[in-house]
């Protein structure tokens, strides 16, 4: 395995009542990004206006002065996997009012793992994630 060899690459999409976005989610991805735990590969906003109107704002568009968070730790502005194709699949399940983030962050924490998995002549056949929300319930734990 090479030094550069990717981790795994998880697309979250996330659905908010309202068009605000406060900042938390960003500053939360960025302490991950720091600890290297993920590195955010790009963010895609969409949200639909009370009129109807949908809207999007990728990653590339930011510029840093606007919102630093989003800057990768090298000072190097991601994006570019999310595209025009994504903001129509999203929008198509935005009422108007609501929004919804799309965020694709790569695993880096799995990495080492992985190499040592292929050192020891093994390979991976298959990966699932289950979510948060289904683990809670398989503990007995009510959803909040």
């Amino acid at each position: 395995m090479e030094e550069n060899d990717p981790g795994p690459l998880d697309v979250l999409v996330l659905k908010f009542t309202g068009n605000e976005f406060t900042g938390e989610i960003a500053a939360v991805l960025r302490d991950l990004a720091i600890r290297d735990i993920v590195r955010v590969i790009d963010v895609l906003f969409v949200y639909r206006d009370g009129d109807g109107t949908t809207r999007s704002l990728e990653l590339g568009a930011l510029r840093p002065d606007l919102d630093p968070l989003f800057v990768d730790v090298d000072g190097q502005l991601g994006g570019g996997l999310l595209d025009a194709e994504d903001v129509e699949a999203v929008a198509a399940h935005l009422e108007a009012g609501s929004s919804m983030a799309v965020v694709a962050v790569e695993n880096v924490w799995a990495i080492p793992f992985i190499r040592a998995v292929r050192a020891a002549g093994g390979e991976l056949l298959d990966q699932t994630r289950v979510p948060a929300d289904v683990l809670r319930a398989a503990r007995g734990n009510a959803s909040p």
